[in-house]
């Protein structure tokens, strides 16, 4: 029986210590302590979501950070909002908000006996008649606070929907967390490139223009940056405005972001039987003819070139920036055979009755487009609002409780310090004057 009876209370000693690591980590959890930490490293991961260029490709990584950038792949820090433990931070968030939440209504809605339990206190503050007076007069008329009898007292009370507000404001976090997740994971992400002056057309008709892209800027640095106006569909139309790098561009749902560049080669085509010219910009390979059979075909565009001594030239395939010595490789085609031809831009061929004019480059760039549902930004716009209600019932409207009795008075409440202060300086004259009289002789 004694080991039977040993095993019996080692099996109750280990139930309670789980009863008390439940809860411990159920007080953890739903502590402020928790959501403060779980606040800083979602900041922190933010900050290294702005500063790092997110969703870029490895080579440029690579360039940019050179030795960092493995740890940069390693933790994630390219896509640092999409990583797995950014999204459980913000999950375990969610959880101390909803904790936090549902423990503080549960107690409002179990506490009705508040006005009961103030009517209960002890007096802090003994008053003369003249000072009783004057409290209750200000309590009544002033305040315009409710009166309920509490044995030979009576509670004076106003506004106790004030102690709701810290609920609110707790509520009003989680929703701004749930809504902002859903802005960061639910919008649509486009990838597109537009030649400037030229537009981009959307799904819901919303145009996207670029009126310009430059490459560097005018001391000669690297500087992506575009010039864009946004058209929404019911006509209403922004400034133009200049993106760049981590500084997108937000106009009704739609958010822009400068993402990556590119070059194209651009030729005048004359057809020299009618005179009609056109301009064609050369994204990809392409056979410039008239009949099929005799024209150009364009093969690539190289940033630059290197003339070696012997008269060959080498091309460069890579290069960071606008193209300093740009050319073209090409090939003549006609009546079935191809003549491979270097061409620089103002140089002219002549080829199956079409004149090809070969023009300078053309930096285009290219964006990425996201576009968040409108119900997304309307319910972040409520969350906040109610954000805003909740921090000023917390802050302006407290909750008054006073309990005066016969020979005095004190105060409750979640909060009390603020209204006791303040009766404190509003009764201080008074009562002083009233000791004064009665010690007169």
């Amino acid at each position: 029986m004694e080991p039977s009876r040993l095993r019996c209370v080692d099996g109750s000693g280990f139930l309670m210590k789980n009863e008390d690591t439940m809860k411990k980590l159920w007080n953890f959890l739903r502590s402020m302590r928790f959501g403060i930490i779980l606040l800083i490293l979602i900041a922190l991961c933010s900050v290294a979501g702005s500063v790092i260029p997110q969703q870029r490709e490895i080579a440029f990584y690579a360039q940019t950070y050179q030795q960092f950038h493995p740890a940069i792949l390693f933790l994630q820090l390219d896509n640092v909002f999409e990583s797995w433990y950014f999204i459980v931070l913000l999950a375990l968030l969610c959880v101390n908000l909803t904790l936090c939440s549902v423990v503080r209504v549960v107690a409002l809605v179990k506490d009705k006996r508040l006005v009961q339990r103030t009517g209960l206190l002890p007096d802090a503050v003994r008053l003369t008649d003249a000072g009783m007076e004057t409290l209750k007069a200000y309590l009544e008329k002033d305040l315009r606070c409710k009166a309920a009898p509490a044995g030979e007292s009576v509670v004076y009370s106003k506004r106790l929907y004030g102690r709701y507000g810290t609920f609110i404001t707790h509520l009003a976090i989680l929703l701004t967390v749930v809504f902002g997740a859903m802005a960061l994971y639910l919008p649509t992400v486009t990838d597109e490139t537009c030649m400037p002056g030229e537009h981009i057309t959307m799904p819901d008709d919303t145009q996207i223009a670029v009126e310009s892209f430059r490459i560097e800027n005018d001391t000669g640095d690297l500087d992506y940056s575009s010039e864009i106006r946004v058209t929404l569909p019911d006509g209403r139309e922004s400034e133009v405005e200049r993106i760049r790098v981590n500084y997108p561009m937000h106009f009704g749902p739609y958010k822009i972001y400068q993402q990556t560049y590119g070059t194209a080669g651009s030729v005048t085509a004359e057809n020299l039987a009618t005179g009609g010219k056109e301009d064609i910009t050369l994204t990809e390979s392409v056979f410039l003819t008239l009949d099929g059979r005799s024209g150009l075909w364009y093969d690539a565009l190289y940033p630059g070139y290197i003339l070696e001594e012997d008269g060959n030239i080498t091309l460069i395939d890579n290069m960071v920036g606008s193209y300093e010595d740009p050319i073209y490789q090409v090939q003549l085609a006609e009546n079935g055979e191809y003549i491979s031809a270097l061409a620089f831009p103002g140089d002219e061929f002549e080829v199956g009755g079409m004149k090809f004019t070969f023009n300078d480059p053309i930096d285009y760039p290219g964006l990425r487009i996201k576009h968040t549902p409108t119900v997304v930004n309307i319910l972040l716009l409520a969350a906040f609002t109610l954000m805003t209600v909740g921090l000023y019932i917390t802050f302006f409207l407290q909750p008054v409780l006073v309990k005066v009795s016969p020979a005095g008075y004190a105060v409750g409440g979640p909060k009390p310090e603020g209204m006791r202060l303040h009766l404190e300086a509003l009764l201080e004259g008074k009562q002083v004057q009233d000791q004064n009289e009665e010690e007169t002789p």
